[in-house]
Formats: structure tokens, C-alpha cells, sequence
């Protein structure tokens, strides 16, 4: 599914990824973890593809994505990566329901067909009943279940996670997590999470630790 080969990347006299080599398969879930400065987020930034590696190749689903141009990349990281950022990052002035159909919408997907879509997303995630309510109506778990929601309405082939329950409580945070599992094992979706959460690392299909932009341990 990924497949990371000699990937560098430095920020002025600041090496921060120093040869990352990995490959994730499909299906799985893995976390990544380490102390602050690894390297995890500008990692999970390049395999998202906003941003570009200094040197090195990236291969998403088949698609060599540093050999893309501007547009065609841009289209490629609608339709085939999902985020999810540790603040729900949902526009205000729009519904639940609405805020999950944007990246369908400029997916080019018809409205009938995004409405669908964002409307079964919403039951699986048992929010049918928040569809019309607006962020500031919902709460911290539902925003985080709204924001994997809209993640996963163009179908992608990865979803990548940056501290997705850093925000919640206990109760909320275990929610998202099993959340997460739930998911691979309906639709066969590929999670790459960046966490300091050990209770979500320790049930990660596999943890990989990063210290000083390499990494350290590829658990099983």
C-alpha cells in the first residue's frame, strides 16, 4: 500500500528525516510514535503529500507520488488520502453532514451521490441524528467522528491521522480508537497515525519509533 524508500528532508541547517525506509500494507493500522522533534508529523506531512522530500520515493496505492505534477497530485491527495488532524478542523458555518461532503465536492462527486455517501458515513458512526447540527452544537467525540467521517467520503486508499484523540477525554478517546479498528475491519482501510498516546500505540497492528528523524523500532 506505502512503500517510503531513502526519504530525507531538511529545514535549513536542520536535517529532521535522515533516510526513512517503510513500507505499511493495507489493512493495517500503525502508529507512530516518539518525543517531540522524531520527525513523525513532517514524516506523515510527506506521505500525505504536502509537503516534498529533499531526496527519496514514495509510493501510495500503486502511484509513484513525488512523479506527479501540481494538479495531478492534488487531485490524487483528494481522492485517495483522508486526514484527520488532532482539532477536528471542521468549517463552523456548515452542518455535520455538509462539513463531510466538501472533499466529494471537490472530488467533482454529484450532490445526490455526496449526500448518500456522507448520510451512511453518519449512521455508521451513529451521529444520524447530528447531521443538521453545526460544530459549536456538537461535542469534542462527535466533532472527532464528523472530522473521520468527511476523511473517508472519496473512498481513499490511506488515512492519515495526526494526534487524532489528543483533544478527547478518556471515554471519547477510546471511542475513536476502537472507531479506527471498526473501520479496517468493514472497508479494509489503511490508518498511519502519529501518537504520544501509548494506550493507542500498544493496539496498533504495529508501532514504529522515531528518534532523530530515523527510525528506531518497527514492532510487530
Amino acid at each position: 500500500m506505502i512503500d517510503i524508500k531513502g526519504i530525507t528532508k531538511s529545514f535549513g541547517q536542520l536535517q529532521v528525516l535522515k533516510g526513512i525506509d517503510l513500507h505499511i500494507d493495507k489493512g493495517e493500522v500503525v502508529s507512530i510514535v516518539g518525543p517531540s522533534g522524531a520527525g513523525k508529523t513532517t514524516l506523515l506531512q510527506i506521505i500525505g503529500t504536502l509537503d516534498k522530500p529533499d531526496s527519496g520515493r514514495i509510493t501510495i496505492d500503486g502511484t509513484d507520488v513525488l512523479g506527479l505534477g501540481s494538479r495531478r497530485l492534488a487531485e490524487f491527495r483528494n481522492r485517495r488520502i483522508g486526514f484527520v488532524f488532532q482539532f477536528h478542523q471542521l468549517l463552523p458555518e456548515f452542518t455535520a453532514i455538509e462539513n463531510i461532503m466538501i472533499p466529494a465536492y471537490i472530488a467533482g462527486t454529484p450532490k445526490a451521490e455526496a449526500k448518500e455517501r456522507a448520510a451512511e458515513l453518519l449512521d455508521f458512526m451513529g451521529l444520524s441524528d447530528r447531521a443538521r447540527h453545526k460544530p459549536a452544537e456538537l461535542s469534542g467525540g462527535e466533532k472527532q467522528r464528523v472530522a473521520v467521517a468527511r476523511a473517508l467520503v472519496n473512498r481513499p486508499a490511506v488515512i492519515l491521522a495526526d494526534e487524532p484523540s489528543g483533544s478527547l477525554d478518556s471515554k471519547n478517546k477510546a471511542e475513536l480508537h476502537q472507531l479506527f479498528f471498526d473501520l479496517r475491519d468493514k472497508t479494509g482501510q489503511t490508518f498511519v497515525i502519529v501518537t504520544h498516546d501509548e494506550s493507542l500505540a500498544r493496539i496498533t497492528d504495529r508501532t514504529i519509533a522515531m528518534k532523530d528523524g530515523m527510525l528506531e523500532l518497527q514492532g510487530e
